[in-house]
Protein backbone atom coordinates (compact mmCIF):
# COMPACT_ATOMS: atom_id res chain seq x y z
CA UNK A 1 0.00 0.00 0.00
CA UNK A 2 1.33 3.35 -0.56
CA UNK A 3 2.12 6.11 1.47
CA UNK A 4 1.24 9.97 1.24
CA UNK A 5 5.23 11.09 1.41
CA UNK A 6 6.72 7.97 -0.19
CA UNK A 7 9.61 8.65 -2.57
CA UNK A 8 12.49 10.52 -3.25
CA UNK A 9 13.41 14.15 -2.53
CA UNK A 10 15.90 16.13 -3.31
CA UNK A 11 17.96 17.86 -0.43
CA UNK A 12 17.82 21.06 -2.69
CA UNK A 13 21.55 23.20 -2.57
CA UNK A 14 20.50 26.86 -2.25
CA UNK A 15 21.67 28.80 -5.08
CA UNK A 16 23.87 32.19 -4.43
CA UNK A 17 24.79 34.86 -6.20
CA UNK A 18 27.68 36.80 -4.79
CA UNK A 19 26.51 36.50 -1.24
CA UNK A 20 23.21 36.85 -1.83
CA UNK A 21 20.47 34.20 -2.40
CA UNK A 22 19.63 33.66 -6.14
CA UNK A 23 15.34 32.77 -6.47
CA UNK A 24 15.64 32.84 -10.17
CA UNK A 25 18.21 30.01 -10.22
CA UNK A 26 16.46 28.18 -7.77
CA UNK A 27 12.90 28.57 -9.87
CA UNK A 28 14.86 27.26 -12.96
CA UNK A 29 16.15 24.41 -10.95
CA UNK A 30 12.93 23.60 -9.94
CA UNK A 31 11.60 23.46 -13.30
CA UNK A 32 13.80 21.06 -14.65
CA UNK A 33 13.48 18.38 -11.68
CA UNK A 34 9.48 19.17 -12.30
CA UNK A 35 9.92 17.11 -14.91
CA UNK A 36 11.93 14.37 -13.41
CA UNK A 37 10.00 11.40 -11.31
CA UNK A 38 11.13 12.91 -7.75
CA UNK A 39 7.65 12.83 -5.09
CA UNK A 40 9.06 15.91 -4.03
CA UNK A 41 11.90 18.74 -2.42
CA UNK A 42 13.12 19.27 0.69
CA UNK A 43 14.19 23.35 1.03
CA UNK A 44 16.21 24.52 4.01
CA UNK A 45 17.88 21.14 4.59
CA UNK A 46 21.50 20.66 5.44
CA UNK A 47 22.68 20.79 2.03
CA UNK A 48 20.63 23.60 1.61
CA UNK A 49 23.30 25.65 4.02
CA UNK A 50 20.60 26.44 6.15
CA UNK A 51 22.22 27.42 9.71
CA UNK A 52 24.15 30.02 7.22
CA UNK A 53 20.54 31.81 6.32
CA UNK A 54 18.86 34.51 7.64
CA UNK A 55 15.06 33.92 8.69
CA UNK A 56 14.45 36.31 5.53
CA UNK A 57 16.61 34.66 2.94
CA UNK A 58 15.21 30.98 4.32
CA UNK A 59 11.30 32.56 4.27
CA UNK A 60 11.94 33.52 0.82
CA UNK A 61 13.45 30.60 -0.65
CA UNK A 62 10.43 28.45 1.00
CA UNK A 63 8.39 30.71 -1.12
CA UNK A 64 10.13 30.29 -4.35
CA UNK A 65 9.95 26.74 -3.98
CA UNK A 66 6.33 26.40 -3.21
CA UNK A 67 5.46 28.68 -6.03
CA UNK A 68 7.89 26.86 -8.72
CA UNK A 69 7.07 23.39 -7.95
CA UNK A 70 4.64 21.10 -9.86
CA UNK A 71 1.16 20.37 -8.67
CA UNK A 72 1.39 17.08 -6.68
CA UNK A 73 5.50 17.29 -5.49
CA UNK A 74 5.40 18.13 -1.70
CA UNK A 75 7.54 20.18 -0.10
CA UNK A 76 9.33 19.81 3.06
CA UNK A 77 10.86 22.32 4.90
CA UNK A 78 14.07 22.52 7.45
CA UNK A 79 12.91 24.56 10.66
CA UNK A 80 14.94 23.89 13.28
CA UNK A 81 16.07 26.23 15.46
CA UNK A 82 17.71 26.47 18.99
CA UNK A 83 15.01 26.62 21.41
CA UNK A 84 11.88 24.66 21.19
CA UNK A 85 9.83 28.12 21.41
CA UNK A 86 11.66 29.27 18.10
CA UNK A 87 11.49 26.42 16.31
CA UNK A 88 7.75 26.64 16.70
CA UNK A 89 7.40 30.40 16.00
CA UNK A 90 9.44 29.10 12.38
CA UNK A 91 7.81 26.22 11.72
CA UNK A 92 4.12 27.79 11.60
CA UNK A 93 5.92 30.87 9.89
CA UNK A 94 6.96 28.87 6.91
CA UNK A 95 4.04 26.65 6.78
CA UNK A 96 1.77 29.73 5.87
CA UNK A 97 3.47 29.31 2.30
CA UNK A 98 2.01 25.91 1.94
CA UNK A 99 4.66 23.26 2.68
CA UNK A 100 3.57 19.64 3.73
CA UNK A 101 5.87 18.92 6.22
CA UNK A 102 8.78 20.24 8.56
CA UNK A 103 11.75 18.52 9.30
CA UNK A 104 13.21 19.39 12.03
CA UNK A 105 16.86 18.35 13.63
CA UNK A 106 17.52 18.22 17.08
CA UNK A 107 18.59 21.43 19.08
CA UNK A 108 22.57 20.59 19.51
CA UNK A 109 23.94 24.36 20.98
CA UNK A 110 23.74 22.73 23.88
CA UNK A 111 24.54 19.23 23.28
CA UNK A 112 25.59 17.62 26.74
CA UNK A 113 22.04 18.52 28.21
CA UNK A 114 20.29 17.04 25.11
CA UNK A 115 19.58 14.23 27.02
CA UNK A 116 16.52 11.76 26.08
CA UNK A 117 14.03 13.44 28.49
CA UNK A 118 14.94 16.47 27.01
CA UNK A 119 14.62 15.44 23.41
CA UNK A 120 11.29 13.95 23.79
CA UNK A 121 9.83 17.46 25.22
CA UNK A 122 11.25 19.37 22.71
CA UNK A 123 9.60 17.25 20.00
CA UNK A 124 6.31 16.87 21.53
CA UNK A 125 5.97 20.43 22.49
CA UNK A 126 7.22 20.90 18.83
CA UNK A 127 4.63 18.47 17.34
CA UNK A 128 1.31 19.39 19.81
CA UNK A 129 1.94 23.36 18.37
CA UNK A 130 2.82 22.93 14.76
CA UNK A 131 0.55 23.61 11.91
CA UNK A 132 2.29 21.00 9.96
CA UNK A 133 2.99 17.56 10.19
CA UNK A 134 6.78 16.72 11.53
CA UNK A 135 9.62 14.61 10.41
CA UNK A 136 12.45 13.79 13.24
CA UNK A 137 16.14 14.39 11.46
CA UNK A 138 18.53 12.47 12.75
CA UNK A 139 22.18 13.74 11.27
CA UNK A 140 24.46 13.14 14.45
CA UNK A 141 27.55 13.71 11.93
CA UNK A 142 26.22 17.59 11.91
CA UNK A 143 24.14 17.69 15.03
CA UNK A 144 26.82 16.11 17.74
CA UNK A 145 23.31 14.66 19.15
CA UNK A 146 22.17 11.40 18.37
CA UNK A 147 18.60 10.66 18.34
CA UNK A 148 18.61 6.89 19.57
CA UNK A 149 16.28 4.34 18.49
CA UNK A 150 14.18 4.14 21.39
CA UNK A 151 13.20 8.13 21.35
CA UNK A 152 12.58 8.14 18.07
CA UNK A 153 10.02 4.34 18.63
CA UNK A 154 8.68 6.61 21.61
CA UNK A 155 7.64 9.71 19.52
CA UNK A 156 6.03 7.85 16.43
CA UNK A 157 3.44 7.29 18.80
CA UNK A 158 2.18 11.30 18.44
CA UNK A 159 -0.26 11.62 15.51
CA UNK A 160 1.74 14.20 14.45
CA UNK A 161 4.87 13.33 14.07
CA UNK A 162 5.18 11.51 10.84
CA UNK A 163 8.62 10.15 10.33
CA UNK A 164 12.18 10.66 10.58
CA UNK A 165 14.73 11.08 7.94
CA UNK A 166 17.84 9.03 9.48
CA UNK A 167 21.18 10.38 7.96
CA UNK A 168 23.49 8.94 9.82
CA UNK A 169 23.72 5.94 7.36
CA UNK A 170 22.88 3.34 9.99
CA UNK A 171 20.79 0.20 8.59
CA UNK A 172 21.49 -1.24 12.04
CA UNK A 173 19.21 2.35 12.91
CA UNK A 174 16.54 1.09 10.27
CA UNK A 175 15.97 -2.45 12.13
CA UNK A 176 16.11 -1.00 15.14
CA UNK A 177 13.35 1.00 14.81
CA UNK A 178 10.71 -0.36 11.30
CA UNK A 179 9.19 -3.14 13.13
CA UNK A 180 8.51 -1.05 16.16
CA UNK A 181 6.56 1.79 14.47
CA UNK A 182 3.22 2.15 13.27
CA UNK A 183 3.16 1.29 9.86
CA UNK A 184 1.81 4.38 8.87
CA UNK A 185 5.30 6.03 10.19
CA UNK A 186 7.77 7.23 7.14
CA UNK A 187 11.19 6.25 7.31
CA UNK A 188 13.38 8.62 4.88
CA UNK A 189 16.95 7.46 4.39
CA UNK A 190 19.50 10.52 3.93
CA UNK A 191 22.34 8.66 2.32
CA UNK A 192 22.68 7.99 -1.11
CA UNK A 193 24.87 4.84 -1.00
CA UNK A 194 22.57 2.84 1.17
CA UNK A 195 19.02 3.83 -1.10
CA UNK A 196 18.45 0.04 -2.51
CA UNK A 197 19.27 -1.89 0.53
CA UNK A 198 17.56 0.47 2.84
CA UNK A 199 14.41 -0.22 0.49
CA UNK A 200 14.76 -3.67 0.88
CA UNK A 201 14.90 -3.17 5.13
CA UNK A 202 11.16 -1.15 4.32
CA UNK A 203 12.52 2.25 4.14
CA UNK A 204 9.63 4.47 2.27
CA UNK A 205 12.10 6.38 0.30
CA UNK A 206 15.02 8.98 1.02
CA UNK A 207 15.64 12.86 1.25
CA UNK A 208 19.21 12.77 -0.81
CA UNK A 209 21.66 15.73 -1.69
CA UNK A 210 22.92 13.72 -4.20
CA UNK A 211 19.53 14.08 -5.88
CA UNK A 212 20.66 17.66 -6.73
CA UNK A 213 23.12 16.52 -9.66
CA UNK A 214 21.56 12.96 -10.06
CA UNK A 215 17.37 13.43 -9.71
CA UNK A 216 16.57 10.54 -12.73
CA UNK A 217 18.96 7.98 -11.15
CA UNK A 218 17.87 8.10 -7.76
CA UNK A 219 13.91 8.28 -8.50
CA UNK A 220 14.20 5.23 -11.07
CA UNK A 221 15.68 3.28 -8.21
CA UNK A 222 12.90 3.85 -6.49
CA UNK A 223 10.75 3.30 -9.15
CA UNK A 224 12.45 0.42 -10.50
CA UNK A 225 12.07 -1.51 -6.58
CA UNK A 226 8.31 -0.51 -6.26
CA UNK A 227 7.97 -2.00 -9.73
CA UNK A 228 9.60 -5.12 -8.58
CA UNK A 229 12.40 -4.70 -10.88
CA UNK A 230 15.20 -5.29 -8.26
CA UNK A 231 18.10 -6.41 -10.23
CA UNK A 232 18.27 -3.23 -12.22
CA UNK A 233 17.64 -1.54 -9.38
CA UNK A 234 20.32 -2.74 -7.61
CA UNK A 235 22.59 -2.32 -10.65
CA UNK A 236 21.35 1.43 -10.52
CA UNK A 237 22.87 1.94 -6.96
CA UNK A 238 26.45 0.33 -7.93
CA UNK A 239 26.27 3.77 -9.72
CA UNK A 240 24.50 5.64 -7.34
CA UNK A 241 27.39 4.97 -4.68
CA UNK A 242 30.29 6.19 -6.55
CA UNK A 243 28.45 9.63 -6.98
CA UNK A 244 27.02 9.57 -3.74
CA UNK A 245 30.74 9.08 -1.64
CA UNK A 246 32.17 11.54 -4.47
CA UNK A 247 29.90 14.37 -3.93
CA UNK A 248 28.47 14.38 -0.65
CA UNK A 249 31.18 12.37 1.61
CA UNK A 250 34.44 14.00 -0.21
CA UNK A 251 33.35 16.80 -1.69
CA UNK A 252 30.76 17.77 -0.07
CA UNK A 253 28.26 20.87 -0.32
CA UNK A 254 30.84 22.89 -3.11
CA UNK A 255 31.66 19.68 -4.88
CA UNK A 256 27.99 19.05 -5.14
CA UNK A 257 27.15 22.97 -6.77
CA UNK A 258 29.98 22.15 -9.13
CA UNK A 259 28.58 18.85 -10.51
CA UNK A 260 25.40 20.60 -11.19
CA UNK A 261 27.17 23.29 -13.17
CA UNK A 262 28.20 20.17 -14.81
CA UNK A 263 25.11 18.74 -15.60
CA UNK A 264 23.31 22.16 -16.84
CA UNK A 265 21.79 23.04 -13.19
CA UNK A 266 22.88 26.03 -11.43
CA UNK A 267 25.44 25.44 -8.61
CA UNK A 268 27.30 28.46 -7.86
CA UNK A 269 29.26 29.26 -4.39
CA UNK A 270 28.44 28.00 -1.46
CA UNK A 271 28.69 30.46 1.53
CA UNK A 272 31.42 31.09 3.48
CA UNK A 273 32.68 29.30 6.18
CA UNK A 274 32.68 26.80 3.47
CA UNK A 275 35.29 27.02 1.20
CA UNK A 276 35.28 26.56 -3.12
CA UNK A 277 36.71 23.18 -4.13
CA UNK A 278 40.28 23.35 -5.86
CA UNK A 279 40.84 22.32 -9.47
CA UNK A 280 41.65 18.85 -8.70
CA UNK A 281 38.00 18.05 -6.96
CA UNK A 282 36.96 19.12 -10.26
CA UNK A 283 38.78 17.21 -12.31
CA UNK A 284 37.79 14.02 -10.34
CA UNK A 285 34.08 15.05 -10.22
CA UNK A 286 34.18 15.71 -14.04
CA UNK A 287 35.86 12.34 -14.91
CA UNK A 288 33.57 10.69 -13.16
CA UNK A 289 30.13 11.90 -14.30
CA UNK A 290 31.97 11.41 -17.54
CA UNK A 291 32.37 7.48 -16.53
CA UNK A 292 28.74 7.41 -15.62
CA UNK A 293 27.51 8.74 -18.72
CA UNK A 294 26.56 12.66 -17.63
Amino acid sequence: MSKPFEGVYAALTTPFAGDEIATDKLRGNIEKYNQTNLSGYLVLGSTGESVSLTDGESLRLVEAVVAAARPGKKILVGTARESTKLTIAFTNRAAEFGMAAALVRPPCYFKTRMTREALRAHYLALAEAAKVPILVYNIPQNTGVPLDTQLVIELAAHPNIIGLKESSGSMGFLGDVRPYVPRSFHYFLGSGHILYPGLEMGADGAILAVANAAPELCAEIFRLFQAGNKDDARRLQLDLVPLNKMLVEVYGIAGLKHALDLRGYYGGPARLPLLPIEDKAKRDIAALLKILGY
